[in-house]
């Protein structure tokens, strides 16, 4: 393994509810020991670019009730390629070159997976976008 590789995986966060087991597919083991602790890692950004997403369209999300909100976010990341393409290049820019040489192997179900669990940390934090009143 190179300097990079080792360098990216010593700055991912352990995850101990993310379980190994060997009757696990290739892809549930890639989430698990990949995906999870590169999305978790990547938290900030990936909170920071969907606030930018919602600046860039009007903030219509401010006014949307919570389950709007939810629904607001999956449509982001389901129709908007571009946003969608952003997201993934945040998480793919974090694999080893190992880990890339996988991911190719079979990245549309990947991809599924990953654009899943960016959807839920989102969702899962969605207070996080309220609008801050200025004073």
């Amino acid at each position: 393994m190179n300097n990079r590789s080792t360098d990216l995986l010593r700055f991912r966060p352990e995850i101990p509810s993310a379980r190994i087991n060997p009757n696990m597919s290739d892809d549930e083991r890639f989430q698990n020991v990949t995906l999870r602790p590169i999305i978790k890692f990547q938290n900030q950004l990936l909170l920071a670019a969907f606030k930018n997403y919602i600046a860039k369209h009007k903030n219509g999300f401010y006014e949307l009730s919570v389950e709007r909100r939810l629904e607001y976010i999956d449509n982001a990341i389901h129709k908007d390629i571009k946003f969608r393409n952003s997201l993934k290049g945040m998480v793919i820019g974090q694999f080893t070159v190992e880990e890339y040489e996988i991911y190719i192997l079979n990245s549309s179900a990947l991809n599924k997976r990953m654009m899943n669990m960016v959807i839920e940390r989102l969702k899962d934090q969605v207070q996080v976008f309220e609008l801050v009143p200025l004073l």
